[in-house]
């Protein structure tokens, strides 16, 4: 039998499971927006390397905040991106949200350094 390309094995996976946002710890529904992450971005060496499903809002607020660079060397775990204040201050916004929820993510002014989300 074949194996399923790795985009319909992840729909199946999701279909099948209950997903959690390990960033935000919120529920990932069927129907909503997510993506994978690479801890290691593609860029830097992480094409093979380790992926976590998050909330596409959770995904967009970590690489408008954040540098490739910065992203390899430093963030390069689920901790390490919870732990830094540009993103905790999102994280507490975001919780307060059904899990389904959406809006565009605003890129940062100063990729690579500490900014305040912007609630509109």
């Amino acid at each position: 039998m074949a194996r399923p390309a790795p985009r319909a094995r992840w729909l199946w996976i999701n279909h099948v499971m209950d997903l959690f946002c390990p960033l935000c710890d919120r529920p990932i529904p069927d129907g909503a927006k997510s993506s994978r992450h690479h801890l290691v971005p593609k860029l830097k060496g992480g094409a093979r390397g380790e992926t976590v499903i998050l909330h596409q809002i959770c995904h967009s607020a970590i690489h408008a905040r954040f540098s490739e660079t910065e992203l390899a060397r430093r963030l390069n775990t689920i901790e390490t991106l919870r732990a830094e204040p540009a993103l905790a201050e999102f994280l507490d916004w975001v919780r307060t949200k059904p899990c389904d929820f959406h809006a565009p993510t605003r890129q940062a002014t100063s990729r690579g350094r500490a900014t305040r989300y912007r609630r509109s």
